[in-house]
């Protein structure tokens, strides 16, 4: 998953700890940590994504409450600051792992797949225009897996 983010995933042993404190906050001034819960109607493969988010300012944090299975699309930034399709990549991730969206990448949003999943979202927000920004792609990309 690197360099777009990271996994979330449980410890090996019980009375362990896996920590995931680097990607929480902002160094944004205003920033408060928002936390949600979604829930996602599935998707079939292969789907297609027109549109890619990304948060300039904040980690996203996804960890599924009630999910099967899903899908995860991440795209670099261009020079331009617009995602570098030709380098997206998709993964398939199983409903016992989280992943987090490091700050500034391209993503897809949450796209399950085998049937209706709930995942819980925390991440930074001040409620500006530029918290999250959307770009539309000129020509779909196909998700196969």
């Amino acid at each position: 998953m690197a360099p777009f983010g990271d996994l979330i995933e449980a410890p090996a042993n019980p009375g362990e700890r896996n920590l995931y404190e680097r990607w929480l906050g902002s160094d944004r001034a205003g920033m408060t940590q928002r936390f949600h819960v979604n829930t996602v109607l599935p998707a079939t493969l292969p789907y297609a994504v027109d549109k890619l988010e990304r948060h300039r300012y904040s980690a996203q944090i996804f960890v599924p409450m009630d999910v099967a299975s899903y899908v995860v699309v991440v795209a670099p930034s261009a020079a331009d600051g617009s995602p570098e399709i030709a380098e997206a990549r998709a993964f398939h991730a199983p409903g016992n792992v989280g992943i987090v969206y490091a700050q500034d990448v391209w993503h897809a949003g949450a796209t399950v797949l085998d049937r209706i999943g709930s995942f819980g979202v925390l991440m930074s927000r001040n409620d500006s225009p530029d918290d999250e920004e959307f770009f539309t792609l000129a020509s779909p990309l196909q998700i196969r897996l």
